[in-house]
């Protein structure tokens, strides 16, 4: 069963310390799914695969969210300018889609690995297997 709240909460913290780390761009945002998806996956606990299950819905959930903002934001930018950019920002759509996808697919695959490491190292710390422990 999913711990949405465990989740939710790995998500925002990636959220905020993704938009903290464009300080340091790559590294900010490869930090930022680390951290949220170890919380996601301590908080769920359960053991490993339980904690790469809550990783890895975090860490999606950020990228695909970071992907609708990107192609909001350039899409505002083509209404900006008018028919022509509205053109142009047309035609940039199937890039911004595919930049969505591996960057959601990155976010999800380090945000699983921190996860399941978190899940790992909370498999036993409640009476009921991490679960449910928050």
């Amino acid at each position: 069963m999913t711990n949405w709240r465990a989740v939710f909460v790995g998500f925002l913290l990636a959220t905020v310390f993704g938009i903290v780390g464009l300080v340091l761009p790559g590294i900010g945002q490869l930090a930022a799914g680390l951290i949220g998806g170890f919380v996601a996956g301590y908080m769920a606990g359960g053991g490993l695969g339980s904690g790469l299950w809550h990783g890895l819905l975090a860490g999606s959930l950020g990228g695909i969210i970071g992907g609708l903002l990107i192609g909001v934001a350039v899409g505002l930018a083509g209404l900006a300018l008018g028919p022509a950019g509205g053109a142009i920002s047309g035609a940039a759509g199937l890039g911004i889609f595919a930049f969505a996808v591996v960057i959601s697919l990155v976010m999800a695959v380090e945000s699983a690995v921190a996860g399941a490491v978190g899940g790992v190292l909370n498999s036993g710390r409640s009476g009921r297997g991490g679960r449910n422990a928050y």
